[in-house]
């Protein structure tokens, strides 16, 4: 969904914040689509795998639905990957709610009705500005994107090795993603 409206990006981020998440993308408000339940459990266990091997020792965090504004837009990709210290840490230790930077990772789960075009123009912004790497996940094609900068994007199935930003440890194939779909019942 659209709204006509030119605003600035100075106005759009003084509105009240929408559920499902709205984005600034070229002056016009995007509202994103609400997440059902595959999206959400690859949206809540990336942001799990990643927090057991980043967080304590303090490399990385990652972060569902932030929003990011840096590049003329403001952005709520599905789950954010920042390096520890890129983190913009409030002077008592708290993360800040405002994100003026862009993420080192960013991940987009496709929804069954959203536009392919938009979220990969978001995850190509992001690289633009210094993210190292996207992946765009779908789920009903069981296949991920993976774009690294200055690469053509790499489609990756089944047992394939997925791209990890090189300041994390992390080995996962595109079948161990989907796997968090299941549940032994």
């Amino acid at each position: 969904m659209t709204t006509a409206p030119a605003l600035t990006l100075g106005e759009f981020l003084k509105l009240p914040e929408t559920k499902p998440a709205s984005e600034y993308i070229h002056g016009r408000i995007y509202q994103k689509p609400m997440p059902q339940g595959k999206h959400s459990r690859l949206q809540f266990k990336f942001c799990d795998v990643v927090n057991q091997v980043a967080e304590t020792p303090q490399i990385a965090l990652a972060f569902p639905e932030l929003r990011c504004t840096f590049g003329g837009r403001s952005i709520v990709p599905n789950a954010t990957v920042f390096r520890w210290k890129r983190i913009p840490f409030e002077t008592d230790g708290e993360v800040p709610n405002a994100f003026e930077i862009y993420p080192d990772w960013t991940v987009e789960i496709l929804s069954p009705d959203q536009k392919a075009t938009k979220v990969i123009s978001n995850i190509l912004h992001c690289l633009k500005y210094g993210t190292q790497l996207g992946w765009l996940i779908d789920p009903e094609e069981r296949l991920i994107l993976a774009f690294i900068p200055g690469q053509e994007p790499l489609e990756l199935t089944g047992s394939e090795s997925l791209p990890i930003p090189n300041f994390l440890t992390l080995n996962l194939t595109v079948d161990q993603v989907f796997s968090w779909l299941k549940f032994n019942r």
